[in-house]
């Protein structure tokens, strides 16, 4: 860990500490804790003879290999983390029994991926798409997922139609072109055929999709959700990061540079500033609606292609999150992380919006 992060640690911290590992300076060891003196030649009849079935250390390092790899998540599959803590402002005990919310200055150990969601693992940084936004927040009370996009809102009213979506926004099935981007037939042959994605493509076709920085990019949680306070009152609610440096874009020309000089920029510029100490901060917004004001509205307030407008719903800012640590090992951490809309706290709960109809629907989503 990050010397500039000593004597900032909470019990939170402490508790994830039998989580982590430090190889640094321990011995080479076999899975089952046996050193090894080296692990580069196998165990032959002979010297040119066959590998021997009793070189089992041969056999568990091929099989380790075999299995190392998880499947490239269907979207969402080129990703970026960070670690990163999370501070109220003030208590929202008023709202919600959500203990990280509870107290003014209580601070949560966070996880953050950014993600394209369109390409593949192996695709640019700098594609023009919508981004993911997913916080893991490590609670008292358990983890939180708040899985977020970069838009405030989505293509779709029903899960059922998310597998139609992700296929006509994928490459052509003969010839596998273009990468990483929706702009070709299928994709307008679905868009023309499902006029709820209107609003969506808009978003898609702004500034938006060609986020300049993580940093500098919101996330909206999109979904409605609901918060319960102690006395079991409940509310409806919709999650807004607000990056503390300010919204900002690519233009498309520059977007298209950029990429090509490289493809990672969005990754290394989130990697090299949190090495530099130039922690990104986002405040958590929310926007809250009391039931008895449902129906209030010109739009369906559970409708996940509607914005909820600032200017009638007001953004209450709750709190701020700094990541200050990148991550050990990518491959154990960035990519074996999984978020679930699903994964609540007692004091957040769900509402009757369409897409929790099938709660492990959003997770393919935004995971």
């Amino acid at each position: 860990m990050d010397k500039r992060q000593q004597g900032k640690r909470t019990s939170k911290d402490l508790q994830l500490d039998q989580f982590r590992t430090d190889d640094r300076n321990k011995k080479l060891t076999t899975n089952q804790g046996l050193k090894m003196a080296e692990d580069e030649h196998s165990l032959t009849a002979g010297e040119r003879g066959p590998t021997l079935m009793e070189d089992f250390h041969f056999r568990e390092k091929m099989t380790h290999f075999d299995h190392e790899r998880v499947p490239e998540r269907v979207v969402h599959a080129r990703g970026f983390a960070a670690h990163g803590e999370f501070e109220a402002y003030q208590s929202m005990e008023k709202y919600t029994k959500a203990g990280f919310l509870s107290e003014k200055g209580k601070k949560t150990p966070v996880f953050v991926r950014f993600s394209t969601v369109v390409g593949q693992k192996g695709s640019t940084d700098i594609p023009r798409d919508v981004r993911g936004f997913a916080t893991k927040f490590y609670t008292d009370e358990g983890n939180y997922d708040l899985v977020s996009n970069n838009m405030p809102i989505f293509f779709i009213q029903d899960g059922i139609k998310f597998p139609d979506l992700v296929h006509s926004i994928k490459p052509e099935p003969h010839n596998e072109i273009p990468q990483a981007t929706g702009a070709h037939d299928t994709f307008w042959d679905f868009v023309i055929n499902n006029q709820e994605t209107a609003n969506q493509v808009m978003w898609l076709m702004s500034p938006r999709a060609l986020p300049r920085s993580f940093r500098m990019m919101e996330g909206f949680s999109i979904n409605t959700f609901r918060f319960v306070n102690a006395e079991g009152k409940s509310r409806f609610v919709r999650f807004k990061w607000i990056p503390v440096l300010g919204l900002h874009s690519f233009e498309w020309d520059e977007a298209q540079k950029v990429s090509g000089n490289d493809p990672d920029f969005n990754r290394r510029d989130l990697w090299m500033n949190i090495e530099m100490g130039n922690y990104p901060e986002f405040e958590l917004g929310v926007q809250i609606i009391d039931e008895k004001d449902e129906f209030k509205f010109d739009f369906d307030i559970l409708d996940a292609t509607k914005f909820w407008p600032e200017e009638e719903i007001p953004v209450k800012v709750i709190g701020k999150m700094t990541l200050n640590r990148n991550v050990d090992n990518y491959f154990s951490e960035t990519e074996q992380v999984a978020f679930h809309p699903g994964h609540v706290v007692p004091g957040i709960d769900f509402s009757n919006d369409p897409f929790f109809r099938d709660v492990s629907f959003p997770t393919r989503i935004r995971s």
